[in-house]
């Protein structure tokens, strides 16, 4: 062997050392059979622990207290990770209920987080209302609290009990998904749709996850997904959705410019760490995932993600003008039509749109429109479930509103041969309903929670953000139905209106 072959193998070897010596990802790998870890619990620090626990949706939350070089907190973690997995992450089996988290004191970045809590020995964990750790501290003997400390979390089953006789649960650490939930449609309950903004941010951050996982974007469809998320920008019912976007869609020629005639150049930049458009996080970094808190079926692969893609498009519909109705179908309908993985849903949903005859002159006409067409669906698989068995049985297709839920939507009920309702609606009052419903209540709990899920950016501050940024080249009708949308997005209206791709950014 000659000495740079020696050289060589020792640079290697010392390499190899400092890797696996600093990633305990790579030893998890080697123990493990290759197959590595995964931490459900969320590990905060004192910059993102107001944040994260003022901004999940979780009735409850548990934070420990640890630091990374006790034996026994080390001893520990797998019992709260075997906890943690039934609570948190997109495979959740019990979502929306408990947020698990993890802060490490041995951090001195953690320091005076853990001292406000009067940390006093390792682990050392509390439970109570996320909202109440928000800016929160905790004196040692302080009686009157809406914190608690747990005080029997020796193993994952003491844990477990002590959570189940909080929630008066009986939840297990061998649970499986859905499977054993008690859940209630409580469909008359109108108020539940409130909380469907989590899932309306969850819907949207999958589908693009979607479209960037099998390579969607091409230069077919670049056009639709512009349009599409243009209306997202004024118009989605989450604020930092409507961010998200913009900061998409003012990127977006970068990654992928109109002279692209292939997708090698999107390919290489989705590659880099640094930049990559799915790093641009469309609603957030923040953003809770696998809850489905108002779309939560009561088995495995029911509701869902269709579920919270059906309540973005009405509460769309019930946001835009007069001006910009035909433009929000068009987005819509080819958005569904290029994006939508379900390929026997999308082609139904193109036919219905194919139907349409006439340009939508009013709002009114979209709303109603789309609501129809879901009624359609719902009529459709109605008889697919019955007759297949695939339906939820907590929560089947029906035509809706139900009286339940509208008493004053339908003038009366009748029954079809196939069971499902003929009802004489006043439509009128339907549009009351959808307005309410999918406008007013569905954003009801981000303004009861104020800025904080809005990452406290405000919609001006999007408009600088777009504004300052090189503007993405769209047909004028988009611009102009942009424009007629809000006044706080007239700086962005204005800048695509011009057309103009090496104009240079305009600075307010």
């Amino acid at each position: 062997m000659s000495q740079t072959d020696v050289v060589l193998v020792l640079v290697l070897l010392s390499s190899f050392l400092q890797l696996i010596s600093g990633s305990r990802t790579i030893l998890r790998e080697i123990n493990n059979d290759n197959k590595v870890e995964v931490d459900y619990a969320v590990e905060l620090n004192a910059t993102s622990f107001d944040a994260v626990l003022g901004d999940t949706p979780a009735t409850y939350a548990v934070v420990e207290f640890f630091a990374n070089w006790c034996p026994a907190c080390r001893n520990y973690k797998p019992h709260y990770e075997k906890v943690a997995r039934l609570f948190n992450g997109p495979h959740a089996v019990h979502p929306g209920i408990l947020l698990m988290t993890r802060v490490d004191c041995a951090s001195k970045i953690n320091n005076k987080l853990c001292d406000k809590f009067s940390v006093g020995h390792y682990p050392m964990l509390f439970w109570g209302p996320p909202s109440k750790f928000v800016a929160a501290s905790l004196e040692p003997k302080q009686e009157k609290s809406d914190i608690t400390l747990i005080d029997d979390c020796r193993t994952a089953e003491h844990l477990l009990n002590w959570i189940n006789k909080k929630l008066g649960s009986s939840y297990g650490l061998d649970d499986e998904k859905f499977e054993n939930e008690q859940l209630t449609s409580n469909l008359s309950d109108a108020g539940q749709i409130a909380q469907a903004v989590y899932d309306v941010e969850e819907a949207t951050t999958t589908a693009f996850d979607i479209i960037l996982e099998h390579k969607m974007i091409k230069s077919g469809t670049r056009a639709s997904l512009i349009k599409f998320l243009q209306l997202l920008v004024v118009h989605h019912p989450s604020r930092r959705c409507r961010k998200g976007s913009a900061e998409v869609l003012v990127n977006f020629d970068g990654f992928y410019p109109s002279t692209m005639q292939s997708i090698s150049k999107l390919d290489v930049v989705m590659g880099n760490d640094e930049g990559a458009l799915r790093n641009l996080q469309i609603c957030g970094k923040e953003v809770p995932r696998g809850y489905w808190m108002f779309c939560r079926g009561s088995k495995n692969d029911t509701r869902g993600f269709s579920c919270g893609l059906w309540v973005l498009l009405h509460s769309l519909s019930v946001r835009i003008d007069d001006g910009e109705s035909q433009f929000a179908f068009e987005a819509i309908r080819d958005f569904i039509h290029n994006f939508f993985i379900c390929e026997e849903c999308r082609q139904h949903f193109y036919e219905m749109c194919s139907s349409v005859t006439s340009p939508f002159k009013k709002s009114r006409d979209f709303a109603l429109w789309l609501w129809r067409a879901h009624n359609k669906v719902n009529e459709r698989l109605m008889k697919d479930e019955a007759s297949l068995g695939t339906g939820d049985p907590k929560f089947p297709k029906i035509i809706w509103p139900s009286k339940q839920l509208c008493s004053s939507c339908s003038l009366s009920h009748g029954q079809k041969d196939n069971g499902s309702g003929l009802v004489d609606w006043d439509e009128n009052e339907v549009l009351k309903f959808l307005t309410k419903y999918y406008g007013e209540t569905l954003v009801s709990l981000h303004k009861e929670k104020g800025s904080r899920l809005g990452n406290d950016v405000t919609d001006g501050a999007v408009e600088e953000l777009v504004a300052s940024t090189n503007a993405i080249v769209v047909p004028m009708g988009a611009a102009l139905a942009i424009a007629f949308a809000s006044c706080a997005f007239g700086a962005l209206a204005c800048y695509w209106r011009s057309q103009q791709k090496s104009r240079k950014p305009r600075r307010s």
